[in-house]
């Protein structure tokens, strides 16, 4: 079956995000034949989270961190005070959007749960990003609500009037979330969503570092875990654990849906780091990591072999996978890690291989219910073995906020996901690059201009060029091309001061690892556009 628009009669009071839809014109062809043929009407809370207590779930552990593990049925008990609380002390209505900003603790979770029983939709943020990129994600999303850990409202606070509350223990000058979740009764009747009313809103950042928020729906979180459990096979025993903050739909999918689509449970790391992970895999005895390939390796560096003994299952996406990185891992564990491409058009992997269909170097075959192709500049499909553009459609698909960027995106009804591809003789799928200025670094992906941006604000920058520059632990680094008001002024002391100055600006995840003077004005173009290819040459 196929599907441009909705047509089933939608729950949302507010039509904000709907209002936002591409027309059907733009939208991917999305085919929802079995095993995606939900019911017409679902709430993901239910099917995830209620569904799981009425399982006989109730009493097995499912979020935890540190020495703290809530049960299936503990979880569900705070997220219907805190969707109490969004009710009766805010006004939230279905179709309201509630943003999230914490880490990957219980409390965030319970948070998530609660925006979809009461049929908002969830606009999750990393606790990283500052208040220039925060106020870009307010003016996109216009959200009725914050949720926010203790310690991290200020930025929140900076850019908007809306309400903000606070989980935590700490001192604030926010009401505490918990005190009043604590007054609410602990049950809570899941509004009756459509299949196909929005859920979240995840952000993307484009080329220029303005934001794209890509719209899905509840039968959405349903798909990722179902088309991804034939590789993962996931299991009711796994304990599960990962790096990826859930604002990231890899962490999402990966620390939250697969895990409770099964029964499982997760376990957050404290600290951030492949030390630290590997430390927790063999204190807990981990069985399925999701993490990128950078941390992989860094995890065989920084711990014995046994340590990771226990892991059966892991994941690796964010960016390309090294042969060298698999095959070092595999020596290390017996494990084979399985590699994976998504997106958060498509909210998670739609193309992977698992076991004996793994071939190191290669992503692998589209996962079952998705088509992929390599196409030419023209849209047109190429010869396996030829390099050209990855185009993807099947059960989910772009949907852009309100963005003309979605012509770009989806063309003649495929996702065009902007990775450079080749498919060999025996249909496995190939990466080669990106074909945009995205720098993707540890997993992260980086803006080229909005790392420009962030420099041009310094006073003694005139021009800022950045490029991506290829890195054996990282993958790639940013690296940053400055020509200063006062070319004198350069020296190894402005330029620590330059990246300092980046990471308190915007993410500090952001910042340009290397960062060079040019004596005169970058390489630009007859129009003035700047050169980044010519850079440094």
């Amino acid at each position: 079956m196929s599907e441009t628009m909705p047509q089933i009669p939608t729950s949302h009071q507010d039509t904000f995000v709907i209002d936002g839809l591409p027309a059907p014109e733009l939208w991917p062809r999305i085919t929802l034949d079995p095993p995606y043929d939900y019911p017409d009407r679902l709430n993901a809370a239910t099917e995830l989270l209620d569904l799981a207590i009425e399982r006989g779930w109730g009493d097995q552990p499912c979020m935890g961190i540190g020495e703290t593990m809530w049960t299936y049925a503990e979880l569900q008990v705070w997220a219907n005070r805190l969707a109490n609380v969004m009710v009766e002390d805010y006004g939230i209505v279905p179709g309201n959007r509630v943003l999230l900003r914490g880490p990957n603790i219980p409390w965030m979770i319970a948070a998530w749960f609660a925006v979809l029983k009461v049929g908002g939709v969830a606009v999750a943020t990393m606790p990283m990003l500052r208040e220039p990129e925060l106020t870009k994600i307010y003016q996109k999303c216009s959200p009725a609500l914050a949720f926010c850990q203790s310690g991290m409202e200020a930025p929140l606070a900076a850019v908007t009037d809306t309400p903000i509350a606070c989980w935590g223990t700490e001192p604030t000058d926010f009401d505490d979330l918990i005190v009043t979740a604590e007054t609410k009764s602990d049950r809570f009747d899941n509004v009756d969503t459509a299949a196909s009313d929005p859920v979240l809103l995840g952000f993307t950042s484009g080329t220029t570092g303005d934001p794209k928020a890509t719209i899905h729906f509840h039968r959405d979180l349903l798909v990722i875990a179902d088309a991804f459990q034939p590789v993962l096979k996931a299991e009711a025993t796994d304990v599960f654990v990962g790096s990826p903050p859930i604002a990231f739909t890899f962490g999402l999918g990966g620390l939250v849906v697969f895990p409770m689509r099964v029964g499982a449970s997760t376990i957050f790391s404290e600290a951030p780091g492949p030390g630290p992970l590997a430390k927790l895999i063999a204190d807990k005895k981990a069985t399925v990591v999701f993490t990128a390939p950078t941390a992989y390796r860094v995890m065989l560096e920084a711990a014995e072999g046994s340590q990771l003994s226990s892991i059966r299952r892991a994941v690796s996406a964010g960016e390309t996978l090294p042969v060298a990185v698999f095959e070092a891992f595999q020596a290390a564990t017996g494990v084979r890690l399985i590699d994976g491409i998504g997106a958060t058009e498509l909210l998670h992997i739609f193309i992977s291989a698992a076991d004996d269909d793994i071939r190191p170097g290669a992503t692998g075959k589209p996962l079952p219910g998705y088509e992929a192709m390599v196409v030419s500049d023209d849209g047109e499909p190429v010869a396996d073995g030829t390099i050209g553009k990855l185009a993807v459609r099947g059960p989910i698909g772009c949907r852009y906020l309100d963005d003309d960027r979605q012509k770009t995106y989806v063309q003649n009804g495929w996702n065009l996901t902007g990775d450079a591809y080749l498919r060999d003789e025996d249909g496995y799928f190939h990466y080669q690059a990106r074909t945009d200025d995205m720098i993707i670094s540890s997993g992260y992906n980086i803006a080229a201009p909005e790392v420009e941006e962030a420099l041009l604000l310094h006073s003694e920058v005139k021009e800022a060029g950045v490029i991506g520059v290829p890195d054996p632990d990282r993958g790639s680094v940013v690296k940053a091309f400055v020509h200063l008001r006062d070319p004198a002024m350069a020296s190894d002391e402005l330029a620590e001061e330059l990246k300092d100055f980046v990471k308190a600006t915007i993410a500090p995840y952001k910042y340009p690892r290397v960062l060079v003077f040019e004596s005169g004005p970058l390489p630009k173009t007859q129009t003035g556009k700047l050169q980044r290819h010519a850079l440094g040459k």
